[in-house]
């Protein structure tokens, strides 16, 4: 009876634990994770990724229709040309219309591709009017974010040990936990460079439409501007060496007010506010004695 009090007890602590897990992911919600038997592109969360998924699905119709009229052409020649049906082989060895329409219609296919490409290239290379940048640094393995709009500083981002990711942040996917996230405010254009310190990485989150290569000595350039708040997940999608499936990229989304509060902590910890001095009141004898005139 005793054991069953027990085991009774210790579930109701689960479940409260339970819930205090569930409602503090309800505060920061965890989006831009892949999920079971995801076929296509993920969600999208920034307008880039828009143009992104519509210049695909655009590919997508014109190789689906190529590849229907080469099958076609190939089951025609089969049939049509079978030694049965075709005893005699023609002696043709050129046609001067076919030659120019398949040269042609190539070169028309092409250009239909190459203007929306450009298109989002050049949407996607340069942010316009950004409020903000974030310098991106890709190391041997790890990511390092500095803010020199903001006074300069800088936070790393590791990746977490399964044991504090259960113990710190249970919420967020295996692989994906990080113990400082890349923090952006919300409906915020933000431009980002990126750099590596040693090897070429890859800074790339699927759900933001960006996937920018980080070179020594390069800065490479492009921007996010995200509508909801949240949890956001990458990987590198650079192989840069022995631990490269170990630096996951976290991008935490907040309110502008709460970005702001941020800022201020992360100066703080990097000393970068200046300690206020609170005024001593002078010793009441000295306040109220009278200096002499000629002294």
């Amino acid at each position: 009876m005793v054991g069953k009090r027990v085991l009774g007890f210790l579930g109701v602590l689960s479940a409260v634990a339970g819930i205090s897990l569930a409602g503090g992911a309800r505060a920061q919600e965890i989006v831009g994770v892949p999920h079971e038997w995801q076929m296509s592109f993920p969600p999208s969360y920034t307008t880039v990724m828009d143009k992104v998924e519509s210049l695909h699905n655009l590919l997508l119709v014109i190789i689906t229709l190529i590849s229907l009229f080469v099958l076609a052409l190939l089951i025609y020649v089969v049939f049509r040309f079978h030694v049965s049906r075709n005893p005699a082989p023609s002696s043709v060895t050129h046609n001067t219309v076919l030659e120019i329409a398949w040269t042609i219609v190539p070169i028309l296919i092409l250009v239909v591709i190459a203007i929306p490409s450009f298109r989002l290239l050049y949407y996607s290379d340069k942010a316009a009017d950004a409020a903000m940048t974030v310098k991106v640094t890709g190391h041997q393995w790890y990511w390092q974010y500095e803010y020199p709009d903001q006074g300069n500083f800088s936070i790393d981002s590791r990746i977490l040990a399964e044991a504090d990711r259960i113990k710190e942040k249970p919420q967020v996917p295996r692989l994906l936990a990080v113990d400082n996230e890349m923090v952006i405010p919300v409906n915020t254009t933000i431009r980002i460079i990126g750099t590596g310190a040693d090897v070429m990485h890859g800074w790339t989150v699927p759900g933001f439409g960006i996937k920018k290569t980080v070179i020594p000595g390069r800065l490479n350039e492009g921007w996010i501007n995200v509508e909801h708040e949240g949890y956001y997940f990458g990987q590198c999608s650079q192989i840069c060496g022995e631990n490269h499936t170990y630096m996951p990229i976290a991008v935490r989304v907040v309110s502008k007010a709460e970005f702001d509060k941020w800022v201020e902590q992360q100066k703080k910890a990097a000393g970068l506010i200046p300690r206020t001095i609170a005024p001593t009141n002078p010793p009441t004898g000295l306040a109220s004695a009278t200096v002499p005139a000629n002294r």
